[in-house]
Formats: C-alpha cells, sequence, structure tokens
C-alpha cells in the first residue's frame, strides 16, 4: 500500500467515525457520479463522498479535513454550470443532499429558515402555501438547492423586479474552513453592527466556507399575471420595448428575457424543442411577464398591445390566455437547459454587459466567431433587462479551440468592461479569466480574504481564484 493510500485509509476511518459508514461514499460508482456539476467539468476523482445530515456533523467532518489537509469541494444539487462543483483528485465531495427541509416559517415577518440541501422548488412551494414566495427563479428550481443558489448568488428570470439571491438573504450559517460554526441566523432586515458577513459568504462558490442553514425573506405571493411573447425588429426595438413597459407597469415587470434569431431558429426550427405560436421570423424576440392586481385581467396588457402594435414598434405579439399557454410560452425560453444535443460540444458564455451596450456586444461577437475557424454554430438568450446574455458556441470539442474561442470572446468582455459571468459564477472553468473583469487590486483582495480565512487553501481549491494556496496533505505538502 502506498502512502498515499494509507493516509487515504486513516483520513476516510476516522470521517467514518464522525458521520457514520453509511454518509461516507467510497464506492467507484458513487465517486464516479458524484464527480462533478452539470457543467460536464471533471478535473479529477474524489477518495470520497460526504453526506452529513446536520450542521454539527458537518462541521467535525471539515475540522477533520483541515487537520489532515484534504480538499473540500462542496456540492449542493450539481446543477451548476462553472465546474464549481466538480471534484479534484485527492478531494472529498461534500454533498449537502441530506440537510435538507424547512424548519421554521414565520408569516409576520415573512421569513423562512431553511437547510442548505433543501430544493429552491420545495422552498417556493412552502411559501406559496402561506401566500408568500421566495422571488429567486431559475430554470433547474426542481434540483438547484438553496445553499448552492447562495453561494454562487444565483439571478435568473426574475432578476430584473426582485434582484439577485444576496437581496433575499437575512441570515447564514455556514462552517469555515477549520470546522468553526459561523452562525448569525437573524431575522431582522436593519443590522448595522460591523461587517456583513454574510455577504462575504454569499457569491464565495464555496471557497471561504460551506454554507448550511439560511434566513430568507419572503414577499406576498402574486399569483395573478400577464405572460406576453412578441416578435420586434432587432434588439434596438427590444429596448424601446423595455423602456415602454416599464413606464406603463413600473415595478410590475417581472420578467423581460430576449431571444435572438440564432436561438429562435435551433429551438423552434432545428431541434423542435418548442413551438412558435406565431409564424415568421422575427429580427429579436423577448417574452414578458406583468404582475396584475388581484381578479383583474389582463385589460392594461392588451391596451399596451394595442399602443406598440399601431406605433409600429411591436410587429406580432401573443398573450397567454390559459396555464397550458403560459407554459408553452415560458417553454421558449428554458428550452436552452435542453439544447445540448442539438449543438454538440459548446462553450456555455454567460456574460454580463451594460444594457444599453448589449446589443452592439452581440453583433460584435458575432463577426468575430464567424471570422474563428474554431467557432461553429452559436446561439444567444439571455436576460435583456439586466444585460446577461447566454452566448452558446459550438466548437470541435479540442480544447486548443476551446482556448482560441474563450480568448476572443472574454477579451470583447474586458473591451466592454464587463463581467466573465453574471450568474453561473466563475467556479473552475472561468477561473483563469477572472482578470478580465476584475482589476488586480480587487483580485488581491480576493486573494487576501481567501488566505486568512482559508490558509491551508483545502475550501474548494481551484475554483475562483486558482492562483490562491490549492491544498495540500497528500496531494500537496505541508
Amino acid at each position: 500500500m502506498t502512502g498515499a493510500a494509507l493516509q487515504d485509509g486513516v483520513i476516510l476511518a476516522e470521517l467514518a467515525d464522525v458521520l457514520g459508514s453509511h454518509a461516507v461514499l467510497v464506492d467507484t460508482a458513487d465517486r464516479e457520479r458524484y464527480r462533478c456539476d452539470q457543467s460536464g467539468h471533471a478535473a479529477g476523482m474524489p477518495i470520497a463522498v460526504l453526506r452529513p445530515a446536520t450542521t454539527e456533523a458537518a462541521a467535525q467532518a471539515v475540522a477533520l479535513c483541515a487537520q489532515h489537509r484534504v480538499a473540500i469541494v462542496p456540492q449542493g444539487g450539481r446543477t451548476g454550470l462553472s465546474g464549481g462543483g466538480s471534484a479534484i483528485d485527492g478531494c472529498v465531495i461534500l454533498s449537502l443532499e441530506r440537510l435538507v427541509g424547512v424548519e421554521e416559517l414565520d408569516a409576520a415577518t415573512m421569513t423562512m429558515t431553511v437547510r442548505a440541501g433543501t430544493p429552491l422548488e420545495q422552498v417556493q412551494e412552502a411559501a406559496r402555501r402561506h401566500g408568500l414566495d421566495y422571488p429567486v427563479d431559475i430554470g433547474a428550481r426542481g434540483t438547484a438547492t438553496i445553499g448552492g443558489t447562495i453561494a454562487t448568488n444565483a439571478g435568473g428570470i426574475r432578476v430584473l423586479r426582485f434582484g439577485m439571491t444576496r437581496h433575499h438573504v437575512l441570515g447564514l450559517e455556514a462552517i469555515l474552513p477549520d470546522g468553526s460554526i459561523l452562525s448569525r441566523m437573524g431575522r431582522t432586515a436593519k443590522d448595522n453592527t460591523g461587517y456583513d458577513l454574510k455577504q462575504l459568504l454569499i457569491g464565495s462558490e464555496g471557497t471561504l466556507g460551506v454554507i448550511c442553514r439560511a434566513v430568507l425573506q419572503l414577499r406576498p405571493w402574486r399569483a395573478n399575471s400577464a405572460l406576453a411573447l412578441v416578435g420586434l425588429r432587432d434588439h434596438a426595438a427590444a429596448l424601446r420595448c423595455l423602456t415602454s413597459l416599464r413606464q406603463r407597469f413600473d415595478t410590475r415587470l417581472i420578467a423581460f428575457e430576449g431571444m435572438w434569431p440564432d436561438y429562435w431558429k435551433l429551438v423552434c426550427h432545428d431541434s423542435g424543442l418548442a413551438k412558435p405560436p406565431f409564424a415568421g421570423g422575427h429580427g429579436f424576440h423577448v417574452l414578458f411577464e406583468v404582475e396584475l392586481p388581484d381578479n383583474e385581467g389582463p385589460g392594461d396588457v392588451e391596451d399596451w398591445f394595442a399602443e406598440v402594435s399601431e406605433n409600429d414598434l411591436v410587429q406580432d405579439g401573443v398573450l397567454a390566455q390559459s396555464l397550458a399557454d403560459h407554459g408553452a410560452l415560458w417553454r421558449l425560453r428554458e428550452a436552452v437547459g435542453e439544447i445540448d444535443d442539438a449543438l454538440g460540444p459548446h462553450i456555455n458564455f454567460d456574460i454580463g454587459i451594460d444594457p444599453s451596450r448589449l446589443g452592439r456586444f452581440c453583433d460584435q461577437a458575432d463577426r468575430m466567431l464567424d471570422a474563428l475557424p474554431q467557432a461553429g454554430r452559436t446561439v444567444k438568450v439571455g436576460h435583456v433587462g439586466d444585460g446577461n446574455v447566454h452566448l452558446l458556441v459550438a466548437h470541435s470539442g479540442l480544447s486548443k479551440d476551446v482556448k482560441i474561442v474563450e480568448q476572443a470572446i472574454y477579451g470583447l468582455v474586458q473591451d466592454y468592461r464587463g463581467a466573465v459571468t453574471a450568474e453561473h459564477g466563475v467556479g473552475r472553468l472561468k477561473a483563469d479569466w477572472l482578470r478580465h473583469s476584475r482589476s488586480d487590486t480587487e483580485v488581491a483582495v480576493m486573494a487576501a480574504v481567501k488566505s486568512s480565512l482559508d490558509p491551508h487553501g483545502i475550501m474548494n481549491p481551484g475554483s475562483v481564484l486558482p492562483c490562491v494556496h490549492r491544498g495540500a496533505g497528500h496531494f500537496g505538502s505541508k
């Protein structure tokens, strides 16, 4: 037996003593199953998968890993697209899938205390049973966990109205890299006593600690809404449409999702993933949703349709008349999660650009990619109102071709002073491009925070900040 294997055996035995052997998975099939997130990025193989059922048990496991300098990769629902939940050789996967359940829902304060492994959809359903809502919403709601959405500061389809995840978290309980528990589970919205440490952990992608519980701020549930799809001339018309909707409906505008012609063609015609609700092609399509007062119909939206049709802003449109219509229209937008087979190997860029410059950026990206032999078919879809475009670029599958395409697109993002990731997170796949969106000073501050909290670099090493400690023990040096 090699020294590394012997050390692995000692560590795994101690972890089994703490968690119970049933919560330490070491079979090859189990380790392979947890090896990567939805990005498909598999950097290595874990020595075990840990499945604690309580914060305290998870903290003991983290403390043991810290003692032995074993890298820890936290996982939620494994729906991430940036490789932040993928294993590295010699690590342990710390799965939060057994830390599930709503602990408390206080209707008076509109707050919910929930464990990190609880799927987002279950949180939404629990809130709505009490006439409340948790407004963060993403296509992977059935699988993505609350802890994962907090760790990545998830955005989604309602950011235009409600903002990112960090706007809805009042309190957190997390395990720090040394195994200590940082718990600030208060339910007060006004707390000005020193640094807001929860905001440091939100969006840190498991590099500073493991989120185990949270207090969420809910809002009243408004089930009555109008959903419509419109065909427009181009992206510029979409921005004018957005301005018109905001002037008419103000904060009642919930979502404003854009689909470029390349996406529309793939989804509605080439792949057949969704059925177009009207004939003819348009230069741009927008799906928008407006909150309606209780017991009122979509009359205001119909009046808006009449006005913008008269001034030729909207070329065509359809308003959902039933729940079936509602689902069919949203399917047009959410089909992006099902186009992998139709598109083949591809890079899933998740880019943030000043909304007023997003159309220009996409046009320039198209011209650049057309001139690159390493780039194949491209499609674009995204949250037009907040400047987030999901640009998917097919390629040969060769890593050298991927690098060339990434250099071109991220270089353009840097020119536009945009974000290399708007909502999916940096993870491992985008860590090398961090400086295209962050200054040297910003990266230095991030590295200082990481080194202070995680001096041995065991917490999700290689994610977000690859240049900071990659861990030690049997895959490094003490």
